[in-house]
């Protein structure tokens, strides 16, 4: 039925939101014109002209002016342009311009839904507008640390201090974390109580059975264990040797006192028989090659906290790097099984590389705000930080291998994780059933 459809229910077919519409709509064109001619505010014009561009998709693939998206969800997107332009003071907080962050993915998402292949119900939308505001907070200040080291500019590097910068930027990234999570709940309640059932027009049907898209689905690949130019047998001992060694780190590190040593081989210990307990009590499917790359992935961090990060200047960036293609794969196995489980989600295989893009930037921002909490916590209590950071340039470095992870995942990775994505197709099958 179309009201199962609540995201092509956010196209309204309402001449008084038309209106309303198209007049902000006029507003935007006027000041995206002002901006550009009379200002020369190129970055002003362009987030204008870029709304302008989603906003106009809905009438112009209808070709019905009436078909249009909310005016009051434009409104917010656009709130930090015409407050810069018509009060000039900018926000106390980042939460608003994230906020309005969240709602230009929410129209994307709809447009994704409604005119390509992607396939979303509103619950996996509003997941991932909360992800891709996340993931907007790191790739903008990626992008101004990019320019202003290879261009010369100013936008982040502006002369202060990278421990006052790095603070600053923290910041941000924790407002654009609580504006994802609060859009998300508002998101929530928006369908749950104001998003009327999608028309006749409006209305994008489920994607097709299985059997009927077999050929458009990814191709399955062999378990990582048979890809590998090893026996499985000497994959598991390269595993029990890793945890043997972590054993030794942690011993190391009580015998020295040293807590960072201590806690993060502790958790790398744990981390390692996680797999174990996915395979034993959920029925995952977690072969050999599979667990040790995660092992592979805790025991270099591990190693790095030790010694080795203050020893080897590149093995924190290996590790970012490893790290996040294991956060890359895990993204890919619930995205996946999510577009096994259920017929309302369909995730073409050049969308599902956004979505571990969009993840691994999202979890690297949590990465970004524990390290930092951790850290200044450890300077408050002046005891030696589990965790610790060292100014932007390292967090802005961080990122952009965790970029390199998620790339290497999504382009070689994927093929590998087949069968873990089918399990948790089954188990979310047992579970709503």
């Amino acid at each position: 039925m179309p009201a199962d459809d609540k995201l092509g229910g956010v196209l309204l077919e309402s001449r008084q939101n038309a209106i309303l519409f198209w007049a902000l709509v006029g507003v935007l064109a006027v000041l995206a014109v002002e901006r550009l001619v009379g200002a020369g505010d190129v970055r002003t014009a362009a987030l204008a002209i870029s709304l302008l561009v989603i906003a106009v998709v809905p009438p112009a693939a209808f070709r019905d002016p009436t078909v249009t998206l909310p005016w009051e969800l434009l409104v917010v997107a656009c709130l930090p342009i015409l407050w810069e332009i018509f009060v000039g003071v900018p926000f106390t907080t980042d939460v608003v311009p994230y906020v309005a962050v969240a709602v230009v993915a929410l129209l994307i998402a709809v447009e994704l839904h409604a005119f390509t292949p992607v396939r979303m119900n509103h619950t996996f939308a509003i997941v991932l507008v909360t992800l891709t505001t996340m993931a907007a907070a790191a790739v903008y200040n990626v992008a101004q640390w990019l320019s202003d080291v290879v261009l010369g500019t100013t936008f982040l590097l502006d002369g202060r201090h990278p421990d006052v910068l790095n603070a600053v930027v923290m910041i941000e990234f924790a407002y654009a974390t609580g504006a994802g999570l609060l859009a998300g709940v508002a998101f929530a309640f928006f369908f749950e109580r104001r998003v009327p059932p999608a028309s006749e027009r409006t209305y994008v049907p489920p994607r097709p059975l299985p059997e009927e898209q077999a050929e458009s689905r990814e191709p399955g690949g062999k378990p990582l264990d048979e890809r590998l130019r090893l026996s499985r047998r000497t994959q598991r001992r390269l595993t029990r040797g890793m945890q043997v060694v972590l054993v030794g780190v942690l011993f190391y590190g009580l015998f020295s006192l040293h807590l960072p040593t201590i806690a993060n081989a502790a958790v790398a210990l744990v981390i390692t028989f996680v797999p174990a307990i996915l395979e034993r009590d959920l029925e995952l499917s977690m072969d050999s090659g599979l667990v040790l790359w995660i092992t592979t992935a805790v025991f270099l961090h591990a190693l790095g906290s030790a010694w080795l990060y203050d020893a080897i200047a590149p093995w924190d960036h290996v590790t970012h790097a490893l790290s996040a293609s294991v956060v890359a794969a895990a993204g890919y196995a619930f995205f996946r099984a999510v577009h096994l489980h259920t017929d309302h989600v369909y995730i073409p295989p050049t969308f599902m590389v956004v979505l571990i893009l969009v993840f691994v930037l999202a979890a690297g921002v949590v990465w970004e705000l524990l390290e930092f909490a951790i850290d200044q916590l450890a300077i408050y209590a002046g005891i030696p930080a589990v965790l610790a950071q060292h100014g932007i340039h390292d967090t802005i470095v961080d990122l952009l291998f965790n970029v390199v992870g998620a790339v290497v995942t999504a382009i070689w990775g994927t093929v590998y994780l087949t069968d873990v994505s089918e399990s948790i197709s089954e188990r979310l099958e047992e579970w709503t059933a």
